[in-house]
C-alpha cells in the first residue's frame, strides 16, 4: 500500500480524512466531465476542513491519495481501468492490474489504511428480480463489506433501480446502522425521499459523529451508513425519473439482461434518455455527500 505524503501526515496528527472511491471517476462519468469532478469532489472535502484520499489500484499497488497525474490515469478511457470489488484486489495486486475502486473495495483499503469515513454517490443494493421470477439473488458485495468493516459511508441511499426494500432489510440483518443526516426517509439517489423510513435521524455533523463513535465503541464491528439525499434544487424531475424507470424496466425485460449488467444497462437509460439531467443530479449528490462526509470526519477529531 503506498499512502499520499499529505493523507499519512493528516492520520499520524489524528487529523480528519475522507475516504473517495474512483469507480465513478473511471466507469461512472463522460470523459473530461470526470476530471473535473476528481478535482471539485477533492476542494469540497478540503473546504469543509478534511484531507481527500481518492484510492484506487495502479501497477497492482493500493493507492490511498492520488496526485494529479494519478486522477489522470484514472480518468483517462484509454488506461483500462478494471472496475475492482473486494473480490478483485487479489487479482489486481498478484497481476500488477490498474483499477478502479468500488465502495465495497474502497472501504476495505481506507480501513486498512486507518481512514474511518468515505463519502460517495449511492450504495450498490439488492437487484431488482428479473421479471418473472419472485425475488433476486443479486447482491452487491458492497453490503457484506460494510457489514464486517468499521467505515462510515455517507451515500445518497441506493439507486431506484435497486430492490430498496430488501437493501434496507439486508443491512439490518447484517447490523449496519442506518441514519438519516436531516432526512427520516430513505434515500432514492436520483429522488430525495422513497417510501421507506430511516430508523434513526441526526440534524448536524456533531450528531452523526456522536453516533459513529458510540457504535465503533460499543456496536458489532460493523460500518454506519448514513444516507443523505440529494439537495432539493438538484433532485431529478419525479415525472422524468418515474418515466424513465419504467421504460429501463422495459428495455432490461425486451433484452433479456441478467445479474450484474441490469444496473449499468438501467443507469445509461437514463443518462441517455434524460439529456444528461440524472449526471447533474448524480454529480451534485457526490459533491454534497463528501461535502458531510469530510464535516462528520472533522467532528469525529474533536471531544
Amino acid at each position: 500500500m503506498r499512502v499520499a505524503e499529505e493523507v499519512a501526515d493528516a492520520l499520524a496528527a489524528g487529523g480528519a480524512v475522507v475516504a473517495l472511491e474512483s469507480t465513478i471517476l473511471a466507469h461512472g462519468l463522460p470523459t473530461g466531465r470526470n476530471r473535473e469532478v476528481a478535482d471539485e469532489v477533492e476542494r469540497t472535502v478540503r473546504a469543509a476542513g478534511a484531507v481527500p484520499a481518492t484510492i484506487a489500484v495502479l501497477d497492482g499497488r493500493l493507492r490511498v491519495g492520488l496526485d494529479g497525474s494519478g486522477l489522470d490515469r484514472v480518468c483517462d478511457p484509454a488506461a483500462g481501468m478494471a472496475k475492482l470489488s473486494a473480490r478483485d484486489l487479489g487479482p489486481a495486486i498478484a497481476l500488477g492490474r490498474d483499477g478502479a475502486t468500488t465502495i465495497a473495495s474502497t472501504a476495505l483499503i481506507a480501513h486498512a489504511a486507518g481512514i474511518g469515513v468515505f463519502g460517495t454517490g449511492g450504495l450498490g443494493g439488492v437487484h431488482l428480480p428479473p421479471p418473472g421470477t419472485p425475488s433476486s439473488w443479486d447482491v452487491s458485495a458492497d453490503l457484506d463489506v460494510l457489514a464486517t468493516t468499521p467505515v462510515t459511508v455517507v451515500c445518497s441511499g441506493v439507486k431506484s433501480v435497486l430492490d430498496i426494500a430488501a437493501t434496507i432489510e439486508v443491512l439490518e440483518t447484517r447490523s449496519v446502522p442506518v441514519v438519516g443526516y436531516r432526512t427520516d426517509t430513505f434515500p432514492a439517489f436520483y429522488r430525495r425521499e422513497s417510501r421507506f423510513a430511516v430508523p434513526w435521524r441526526v440534524d448536524s455533523a456533531r450528531a452523526a459523529a456522536a453516533v459513529i463513535a458510540a457504535h465503533r465503541d460499543r456496536g458489532p464491528g460493523s460500518g454506519v451508513l448514513v444516507v443523505n439525499p440529494v439537495p432539493a434544487e438538484h433532485e431529478l424531475d419525479a415525472d422524468l425519473h418515474d418515466r424513465l424507470l419504467a421504460e429501463g424496466m422495459a428495455l432490461v425485460a425486451r433484452s433479456e439482461v441478467r445479474g450484474g449488467d441490469v444496473t449499468p444497462v438501467l443507469l445509461e437509460h437514463f443518462h441517455t434518455a434524460s439529456a444528461g439531467a440524472s449526471l447533474d443530479t448524480n454529480e451534485a449528490l457526490v459533491l454534497d455527500n463528501v461535502r458531510v462526509a469530510a464535516e462528520i470526519a472533522v467532528a469525529l477529531t474533536r471531544p
